[in-house]
């Protein structure tokens, strides 16, 4: 962290960490630009298609800054440039998996005309299912749009891998409002399975669930 730089421009002036977080992170843009990062390095033109709405201009910005403050790199692959995150802009990945978690009960009125990219579940998910563990492990996957995400979940807990190099035995494929609902233990596995489709062993779906719980915190 010796080359992390204080962003410019606009400060809260308070030496508070949160204070300091939000100077670095806090401009609208930035933590959903984080978030499509911690899936996976992205080209320039992946996350403009991926964040749906963000002007090129306001992205070029956004990443200029992040870069300055030490949360996103560029590195070069052969696909061109990559935008990724550097260790210390991973280090972002609990946080937001927590905000997700507390902002779960906002997404029980429905998706309505939201965009939703299924690469996202590789964030969700972990957040969600955080406190889950499995001796034996096991692994699931999960299937939006046919976009496939994977669950490895252990005796440390769940990870996911967006890119997956393999179709495990058991794949649930839903709804995003689905399988959001039950990561957060919104809806039972017998609710989720009557409006999805599972292919493989309904255990392991049960092992990977949280028990039903409430959602809402008001």
């Amino acid at each position: 962290m010796d080359n992390v730089k204080h962003p410019p421009g606009r400060s809260y002036g308070q030496f508070c960490g949160l204070a300091r977080a939000l100077d670095t992170v806090g401009d609208r843009w930035n933590l959903l630009i984080v978030r499509d990062l911690l899936v996976g390095p992205m080209r320039f033109n992946e996350l403009v298609a991926a964040l749906h709405g963000i002007a090129t201009n306001l992205l070029s910005q956004r990443l200029r800054t992040l870069e300055t403050a030490g949360i996103v790199e560029r590195r070069l692959g052969d696909a061109g440039v990559l935008y990724a995150l550097t260790p210390w802009g991973a280090g972002l990945r609990e946080p937001i998996e927590a905000l997700a978690r507390w902002g779960t009960p906002l997404m029980m009125t429905g998706r309505d005309d939201d965009a939703f990219e299924p690469r996202w579940l590789g964030v969700a998910l972990p957040g969600l299912l955080r406190g889950v563990t499995a001796t034996p492990a096991l692994e699931i996957g999960f299937e939006v749009d046919g976009v496939l995400t994977v669950v490895h979940i252990d005796e440390d807990g769940p990870r996911a891998e967006a890119r997956p190099d393999r179709r495990p035995d058991t794949v649930f494929t839903a709804a995003a409002e689905i399988i959001i609902g039950l990561a957060a233990g919104g809806i039972t596995v017998d609710q989720a399975l009557a409006a999805g489709h599972l292919e493989g062993d309904p255990r392991v779906l049960r092992r990977a669930m949280p028990p039903l719980r409430r959602t809402r915190g008001r």
